[in-house]
């Protein structure tokens, strides 16, 4: 067996644990014929074996730490080695330090003698990970700057995650989907979303750039639609979401809501969100920038028809439980159980958080809309917001255009009446 087909450690006494049952449960003869097959498979002795599967598998802690196998020799060539290739990670470094070795003897900068040459021939990946780490601590270093000026708006709002299973309509999540394509340079489109755990109430709405003035103008036209009160809003950490403005701003205009915000690195904190951002933003819009005054005008339209459409006449469906059984050496097994299906706006009804008035409002405004009317105007505004040009350069775009409903509208599709619920 070459040295590449050799089982580690954890492989063999993975494969005796699963011979082991076989073992106590068979006859002599039987036993006699699972030792042969050990001892092709693991290149093991069979008395060794023998005692393993007697005893216990359970790997045992060394009575005595073996010594160093490398000497300074070694880590002096490390050191000269590293620092010539400009400090290569150990996985690209370590196949290549014999011949480089010998090519910086051949330079007069370090003695390849044939013991040093063997031993780096023989170490390993993860040694040499460890020695340069160490190496690296003797080695002088530049002054570090001063430490960044911290986001103070942003440590003053907590950290956590809305439960999966909040049945209080009102703790929002909330993101930022940006329109850039394939350059993040000038002003582009955003598209604030804000998806309720509780119901899968969803609000959009587009904005041209993310200066504190449009953040609020956007989140403004969110919170006049909504119609039961905001207790949460659980953005990422985005320092267009918590800055000391948009923090003041939500303190004046919400002063019972609370603030809080996701782990760095976690975006399954956000996950109604991000799922949302893939099927009800991407999936129409796709990745194209859009960076125009009259594109944000538009899409504003269709995300009011889209807010129709979607929580009036889209059923979504939550989950009731989550059962996780650990499986050894595998990835756990996660069952899920949902509920039936039922649109954001149904979920809402049995609820106290909305009033009779504007629960009758609203149904009113579900029985005299057509979802397959809605549907073809979606389509149609989609196709009519990519024939629309983008922005010229050098021609400033005014933000405050952005604010008001645009009068001129592909055929075949309504200016929808902006809902307002106080």
């Amino acid at each position: 067996m070459s040295d590449d087909e050799k089982m580690t450690i954890e492989e063999r006494r993975k494969y005796l644990r699963k011979m082991k049952r076989r073992y106590e449960e068979g006859t002599k003869k039987e036993r006699g014929k699972l030792l042969d097959e050990m001892e092709v498979v693991t290149g093991q002795h069979r008395k060794g074996l023998i005692r393993l599967m007697k005893g216990s598998l359970a790997r045992k802690r060394r009575m005595k730490q073996r010594g160093k196998s490398y000497g300074p020799e070694v880590d002096d060539a490390l050191r000269v080695i590293a620092e010539s290739v400009n400090y290569l990670c150990a996985e690209r470094l370590t196949p290549n330090l014999v011949w480089l070795a010998q090519h910086l003897d051949s330079h007069g900068e370090l003695e390849a003698t044939p013991e040093l040459l063997h031993a780096l021939g023989r170490i390993s990946v993860s040694t040499v990970r460890r020695r340069l780490e160490h190496i690296s601590q003797d080695q002088p270093r530049l002054p570090r700057k001063g430490p960044a000026r911290a986001n103070q708006a942003r440590r003053q709002v907590p950290m956590k995650r809305i439960a999966w299973d909040e049945e209080e309509p009102g703790h929002f999540e909330t993101d930022l989907v940006h329109h850039c394509g394939a350059s993040v340079s000038g002003e582009y489109v955003h598209t604030l979303q804000m998806i309720d755990v509780a119901t899968g109430w969803s609000e959009r709405v587009a904005m041209l750039g993310r200066s504190y003035h449009v953040m609020e103008a956007g989140f403004k036209r969110c919170l006049a639609r909504i119609p039961f009160p905001i207790h949460e809003i659980h953005p990422d950490n985005g320092s267009e979401f918590l800055n000391n403005q948009m923090v003041r701003f939500f303190g004046d205009t919400l002063p019972d809501m609370e603030l809080s915000r996701s782990r760095p690195y976690h975006k399954n904190d956000n996950r109604n969100v991000e799922q949302k951002n893939s099927t009800q933003v991407r999936a129409f819009l796709g990745y194209d920038r859009l960076d125009t005054v009259e594109q944000t005008q538009v899409l504003n339209v269709l995300y009011d028809k889209m807010w129709l459409y979607y929580n009036f006449f889209q059923p979504v469906m939550h989950m009731t439980d989550k059962i996780v059984t650990p499986i050894e050496g595998r990835h756990p097994k996660v069952k899920r159980t949902y509920d039936l299906a039922k649109t954001p706006f149904d979920r809402l009804c049995p609820t106290q958080a909305i009033s009779d008035a504007d629960r009758r409002t609203l149904q009113q405004l579900r029985a005299k809309t057509n979802p397959r009317h809605l549907r073809q105007e979606i389509y149609i505004l989609i196709d009519y917001i990519f024939t629309l040009p983008s922005a010229v350069p050098g021609v400033t775009e005014d933000v405050y255009e952005t604010y008001r409903i645009p009068l001129t509208l592909p055929k075949g599709v309504d200016i929808p009446v902006t809902l307002s619920l106080d």
